[in-house]
């Protein structure tokens, strides 16, 4: 109960980790929430401490800023570790601050609350509404097949983000911040208030009396993180159709909390977790919308059943007080379990002989007719051998084609980018075509949608089966069956396995050389951490 050698005068001392930067959008508003943030520690009795910590943002960071979401989790916990603070308070918004905040928040061992920074306002074009990511690859691919003037895609950047805060579609940044919401590492209702809004001001001060208060009764995440608390992490997840890259963080922030998360137990919560929340990519409404009609308690309550309710959480109470007196403002938005917009959840885990340690499927957010599709590749060495022949008149190329890029994985991006929602051909979507089966080891927008299969382990760029896909290979889905299938023998897969090498690495210092070095794959037991100094894989639980 009592304090260590960081109180000062008796105040329990607060560090402010704040990932706020000129270079991100999302996190514009940062310093005024470090300063309502401030007020509430100031009126618990605490001493509030602000510390800057990298800022990864989505939209700047190349070649992809998945590879500093372990950068700052290191930095976060050191930081932590490193300076007199009984308690923290982790400012975060924008995809990877997310989980790499709370993955240095667990390794630290202290009290800890994370404050997300909220969803921006609604977009707006010419009377309709616009998401952003989601809204921005729509109506790219509509200015690419000459459906719209340079003018009009002017006018639609303008509108698409009104105010400050992260992507106000379900992307990655909202799934992350629902997952730490659901984990009961922020207040109840926090991860769904607009960043604009006054109810997100005061809940930052609240967060701030909370800490205090959890410092003195020595609440850590640490502590009462468990299995249950990730299953809910993963129910939350499906139910409202989170984005694909929730799962190579959840297994990341369940590694630091020291339990294992295989890709088999996303797929079984999958199948028994309605989807509830309508929302794009995969449905209409906006985070706007979901604030109103209820938030995250309102339809974490509609799965007590599912839920472990059980689970403790940074408010001294468990998930199911939380969200007892929860309501539904808005049946549209947020779906009953009788009027669900689906009976699965919104991801599914896939296998086969191109993928045997696994990818993952946002279906969801796909046309139906590729639920079961066999169809010739086309193969991409690389994203620039993409972007030099994917508008060439000379591509063989239908609408019954596999798009397959090689080479976009932790190891070939590096570090995984974004890649994975490969754009159709320019010849295409001018004949109307706005959806074709993908298949790369990269990830994709979580603000993105379309027949895209990712994360395929072990990566090409390792010798995983992605390598050896020729020109003109058939290739099955089967989402009911959960299978990735390579329409080759064992024989000839062999074959090229033999003659197979890897490319060379241009990264020869600084940390992209230490990252290439030590990374592990997207897979189950893998989670793009740092390996030991062995270089032997260790135990899913040591981070």
């Amino acid at each position: 109960m009592g304090l260590g050698p960081a109180d000062w005068q008796g105040k329990p001392i607060i560090a402010i980790l704040n990932t706020w930067s000129e270079f991100n959008p999302c996190h514009l508003h940062f310093k005024i929430v470090a300063e309502n943030v401030k007020r509430g520690i100031l009126q618990a009795g605490g001493l509030p401490l602000e510390i800057p910590v990298l800022s990864v943002s989505e939209t700047f960071m190349k070649p992809s800023p998945m590879l500093y979401r372990n950068l700052l989790a290191m930095e976060t916990e050191e930081v932590l570790r490193s300076q007199p603070a009984d308690g923290a308070v982790l400012l975060g918004a924008c995809d990877k601050t997310t989980p790499g905040l709370i993955m240095g928040g667990i390794s630290s061992r202290l009290p800890f609350i994370f404050v997300p920074g909220g969803p921006m306002q609604k977009g707006n074009w010419r009377g309709t509404t616009l998401g952003s990511g989601s809204d921005a690859w729509k109506y790219w691919a509509e200015r690419r097949a000459g459906n719209l003037t340079d003018e009009e895609w002017s006018e639609i950047e303008d509108g698409i983000a009104r105010s400050n805060g992260h992507c106000m579609t379900m992307g990655t940044a909202s799934t992350m911040t629902a997952i730490a919401e659901t984990l009961g590492l922020t207040l109840p209702g926090a991860s769904s208030i607009p960043a604009n809004d006054m109810a997100h001001f005061r809940m930052a001060a609240e967060s701030g009396r909370q800490i205090v208060e959890n410092v003195w009764n020595d609440l850590r995440p640490a502590n009462f993180l468990t299995e249950d608390s990730f299953t809910n992490a993963i129910v939350a997840d499906m139910a409202i159709g989170g984005s694909t890259n929730a799962i190579v963080h959840l297994i990341a922030m369940a590694g630091r909390a020291g339990f294992s998360l295989p890709l088999s137990k996303f797929d079984e919560v999958s199948r028994y977790t309605p989807r509830l929340a309508d929302l794009r990519p995969a449905g209409r409404f906006l985070m706007e919308d979901f604030y109103f009609a209820g938030g995250l308690p309102a339809l974490l309550a509609q799965l007590t059943d599912i839920l472990h309710g059980d689970t403790n959480t940074v408010t001294g109470k468990t998930l199911a007080e939380n969200i007892g007196s929860a309501q539904i403002f808005n049946k549209e938005v947020i779906r009953t379990r009788e009027n669900a917009l689906s009976q699965e959840g919104g991801t599914a885990v896939l296998r086969g002989n191109l993928a045997p340690r696994g990818a993952v499927i946002k279906h969801a957010a796909m046309e139906p007719r590729f639920l079961k599709h066999t169809g010739p590749a086309v193969v991409f060495r690389d994203y620039e051998e993409l972007a030099a022949k994917l508008d060439d008149d000379a591509l063989n190329v239908t609408a019954d084609s596999v798009l397959v890029l090689q080479n976009a994985g932790p190891v070939g991006g590096p570090g995984m980018p974004e890649w994975g929602m490969l754009p159709i051909p320019k010849r295409l979507l001018q004949a109307g075509v706005r959806d074709m089966l993908r298949i790369s080891d990269a990830r994709m927008s979580g603000t993105s949608y379309g027949a895209c299969v990712l994360h395929v382990a072990p990566e090409s760029a390792v010798g995983g089966p992605l390598a050896f896909v020729k020109d003109g290979d058939l290739i099955t889905l089967d989402v009911a069956e959960r299978k990735l299938t390579l329409e080759v023998s064992d024989e000839e897969l062999n074959a090229r396995k033999a003659a197979w090498k890897p490319a060379p690495t241009e990264f020869t210092r600084g940390y992209l050389s230490l990252f290439l070095r030590e990374v592990t794959q997207a897979d189950e037991g893998c989670d793009l951490r740092f390996l030991g100094s062995s270089g032997e894989t260790p135990e899913p639980k040591i981070h």
